[in-house]
């Protein structure tokens, strides 16, 4: 059975009526052909690239800015009128000709239209639409950018087409390094809210993270219909689930080549080859055109499951005529290609030679799937037992297995718990942990702090993930705890056990030259990324004015005649901490950050309420500032300091608390200033009898 037939709907799912689906075209041949007939210059290959030579060997790497599309539609106002114009002049007169030559020039300011005039209002430029001088009558669709510019993670796009709106991704981040406390980051709802009403989908390109991740908390907000592949649905449903939403949910499973109907846009999906399978990009057909969003993707002949990517429906999308290319930019500053996932298994099999007397741990992201399916794979042949730690990793595990996307032996899978049964070299432990996240199983292993496994010199760890940019340090830290407890660490920088799941910058360059855009939005990236890859669409033809590098909360308008920014819409982020959505701002941040870094001081006394004088205390609590019993001088001067504080303010007749407690926390600062130069938060506490 293929694994197609293997899989199956999740049960929250149900296939929807109404959705178009398209005939399968998968046959890697035809898919080069096409891709082949597109063909003008050749690209240079990196050395290694045998396969990939074969297929892109002719494939377009520039083109002329004017080969841009041009419009397929009826003909402009301008445009019959130059025909008509043309008609009429060769029936007249000579002589009536020439009158009628001599009498335009003073009619152009009058109200008759003559075909010169609807000429002239015929040719709206993009450099008189920028301005803002006239606007074209012709239908336009507007993409506002709620998340995933400027940053990695935390993806959302709004498309609105007439009256309707729908929705592509709605992923999560993880907070930086000064977020002290904050578990995740999604982005902010206040926009879609404000026009729920118009929104009629959420289509999700993928199920990592940064894609679905924020799905449970928009859906608290109002309960919009979902569209995903099988495996992202799959995930979908199981956060939803942890969230008690999924009975609610109106979740929809779609599949390449199927088109969903969205208000007057048509969302037509494309298959695509990413870290995780049933990766989609997206072409959105509406009435200004057809805009392709290419999601998360690579370009990989050889692809550990399923099959390549559909680079011949984008190639029909380019003859068809694209009117905008949003393109993801992650490593749009790597050139040449991203190897294939297969070459991974090559590193693991010899890995695990290697390490044939020891324990090997890998670390990966949970996420990964073709990735966790070779290394069970590679367990199975050395006769391995594989265990999971994680609980990311099991439930990603257990659903994708469920689907069919994996296949995972009973007899080769044991339970965490009986890993101490069996001998070092008969198990493999698969663990999240690959960014050094200081809860991780595999950060809790390195200081020991993991409840059923102890790592040691008997312990071979393969870190198989690149450090998203950031975590340097935390996963350094991490490798230098577990080589301290005696274990052999590999990572990628050491050896071939990562690959990267997005396009390098030739792949980047034959997506353009396969849909041959009018108009370029590079997206998914800092804006190192994003310039970057405004510089090779540059390269490959499109020109300067028609390529937008935006940013969260932009907004741009296109059409056939021009793309503009309009003005901003509210986005940004919202912090989650716990149960709290949104209690998190700047100033809590700004607390804690004081708090982390000087400590906390509590001052606690009761005055008489007839006159303010202290009539019991100040006692002093002391957090993270320093250790009261070992600095009983300074206690004292601070109790002084206090005391005096009060006994000004009962003398002057100063009875507001709010008064009393700034003068307490501005003496007592200077005060503790001047003695140790740190300036802890003071919390006065003040009690009237």
């Amino acid at each position: 059975m293929s694994l197609n037939e293997k899989r199956i709907k999740p049960g929250a799912a149900k296939p929807i009526t109404g959705i178009k689906r398209q005939p399968a075209r998968n046959q890697i041949g035809k898919q080069a052909d096409q891709a082949l007939s597109t063909a003008r210059e050749p690209i240079s290959m990196p050395e290694g690239g045998a396969a990939e030579a074969k297929l892109f060997e002719k494939v377009t790497a520039r083109k002329e800015p004017q080969q841009r599309r041009k419009s397929t539609g009826a003909k402009t106002a301008g445009g019959a009128a130059r025909s008509a114009a043309k008609t009429a002049a060769k029936k007249e007169d000579p002589k009536t000709a020439g009158r009628k030559k001599e009498k335009a020039a003073p009619e152009k300011k009058g109200a008759s239209k003559t075909a010169a005039e609807t000429k002239k209002a015929g040719r709206t430029t993009t450099r008189t639409a920028k301005r803002g001088q006239k606007k074209s009558a012709k239908p336009s669709i507007k993409v506002t950018f709620l998340g995933g510019l400027n940053e990695i993670g935390k993806n959302i796009t709004l498309f609105e087409c007439g009256k309707d709106m729908f929705l592509l991704d709605c992923g999560m981040t993880f907070p930086d390094g000064d977020m002290l406390g904050v578990d995740l980051v999604i982005p902010d709802f206040s926009y879609v809210e404000r026009n729920k009403e118009r929104i009629k989908g959420l289509v999700i390109t993928h199920g990592h993270e940064d894609h679905i991740g924020a799905i449970p908390y928009l859906l608290k907000t109002f309960n919009v219909p979902v569209y995903g592949t099988p495996l992202t649905i799959g995930l979908v449903s199981g956060k939803l689930k942890e969230h008690n939403l999924l009975g609610k949910a109106k979740l929809n499973t779609v599949r390449p080549g199927d088109r969903v109907k969205l208000g007057c846009m048509e969302v037509e999906l494309i298959h695509v080859n990413h870290s995780i399978p049933d990766a989609v990009a997206v072409a959105i057909h509406s009435p200004a055109g057809t805009v392709v969003h290419t999601g998360d993707f690579k370009i990989d002949c050889t692809p550990p499951q399923g099959e390549m990517i559909d680079l011949g429906r984008f190639a029909e999308l380019g003859k068809e005529g694209v009117l905008a290319l949003l393109s993801e930019s992650t490593n749009a500053e790597r050139p040449g290609y991203t190897m294939t996932e297969r070459k991974v298994a090559d590193s693991f099999e010899n890995l695990f030679l290697k390490a044939e007397n020891k324990r090997i741990i890998v670390a990966s992201f949970a996420s990964n799937i073709n990735r966790i399916q070779q290394i069970i794979h590679c367990a199975q042949r050395h006769g391995r037992k594989v265990a999971f730690s994680g609980r990311s990793m099991l439930n990603y595990v257990s659903i994708a297995n469920e689907l069919g996307y994996m296949d995972v032996p009973e007899s080769v899978i044991i339970d965490i718990d009986l890993i101490n049964r069996y001998a070092k070299d008969q198990i493999v432990l698969i663990t999240t942990g690959s960014q050094g996240e200081p809860m991780s199983a595999l950060a809790r292993m390195a200081t020991s702090d993991h409840r059923k496994v102890e790592v040691g010199p008997d312990d071979f760890v393969i870190i198989s993930a690149r450090p998203i940019p950031g975590n340097e340090k935390t996963v350094g830290n991490v490798v230098n705890e577990l080589m301290k407890r005696g274990c052999d660490v590999v990572y990628e920088s050491m050896y071939e056990v990562h690959v990267s799941g997005h396009a390098c910058q030739e792949e980047l360059k034959l997506m353009q030259g396969l849909t041959k855009p009018k108009y370029f939005i590079p997206v998914h990236g800092e804006q190192k990324h994003l310039h970057k890859h405004a510089q090779l669409a540059e390269s490959m033809g499109i020109p300067k004015q028609n390529i937008y590098i935006g940013d969260i909360g932009g907004v741009v308008e296109i059409n056939e005649d021009f793309m503009h920014p309009l003005a901003p819409v509210p986005a940004g982020r919202v912090l989650v901490d716990g149960l709290g959505v949104g209690d998190v701002g700047s100033i809590v941040l700004r607390d804690r950050k004081h708090l982390g870094q000087d400590g906390l001081i509590v001052v606690v006394a009761t005055i008489d309420s007839s006159d303010g004088h202290v009539i019991s205390g100040p006692d002093i609590v002391s957090r993270g500032f320093v250790y009261v019993r070992e600095s009983e001088p300074l206690m004292d001067d601070i109790k002084r300091q206090i005391v005096s504080v009060f006994e000004s303010c009962a003398d002057h007749k100063v009875h507001e608390w709010g008064v009393i407690k700034n003068k307490v926390k501005d003496d007592l600062g200077k005060l503790l200033y001047d003695r140790t130069r740190r300036t802890p938060m003071i919390l006065p506490i003040i009690m009237e009898v």
